[in-house]
């Protein structure tokens, strides 16, 4: 009977964690879109005064500059609040790094491209940060902090706190 007793808990108790990382996910998404809506004002806000108040033309290097100011936003607040990580910070940014080395060229050339056959640039550049918004909670998620999610202060001091 004890035995019967004891499987039961285990299943509930596996039910439970099941239940508390899907809402733990749920939870780091919603942080991660929120971060990423902030910091797609900032490259959104940057782009449209270059490109558009300034009058710079030149679609690649706005672009660049105005990605690379939200990255350093993104991370620093995603790391800390989203994903909760402990990790070597000059590991991440590395990684991070390894993303953008990727991502970077890629939405540079292909959103060149589009501007080029007549796209409007604030269009291509909104439809390259939701498609860096996806990739990159994907990539940081997986590979940038896989290993380290919930190993920070933050992380520690609220899993105690519901322990409690």
């Amino acid at each position: 009977m004890e035995e019967k007793i004891d499987d039961i808990n285990l299943k509930s108790n596996k039910e439970n964690e099941k239940k508390l990382s899907r809402k733990q996910e749920l939870a780091r998404a919603i942080k991660f879109l929120g971060f990423s809506l902030s910091a797609g004002l900032i490259q959104l806000g940057s782009f449209e005064i270059m490109y558009t108040l300034i009058g710079w033309n030149n679609w690649w290097a706005t672009y660049l500059i105005s990605i690379t100011l939200s990255v350093i936003w993104n991370f620093t607040f995603n790391r800390k609040f989203t994903f909760k990580s402990a990790n070597n910070v000059p590991i991440a940014m590395l990684l991070v790094l390894a993303y953008y080395a990727v991502f970077t060229p890629a939405s540079i050339f292909g959103g060149q491209a589009l501007e080029n056959i007549g796209w409007d640039g604030t269009l291509v550049t909104i439809l390259m940060m939701i498609i860096n918004f996806i990739t990159e909670f994907l990539y940081d998620r997986f590979v940038v902090f896989g290993k380290s999610l919930n190993t920070n202060s933050l992380a520690k001091k609220q899993e105690k706190e519901i322990k409690e």
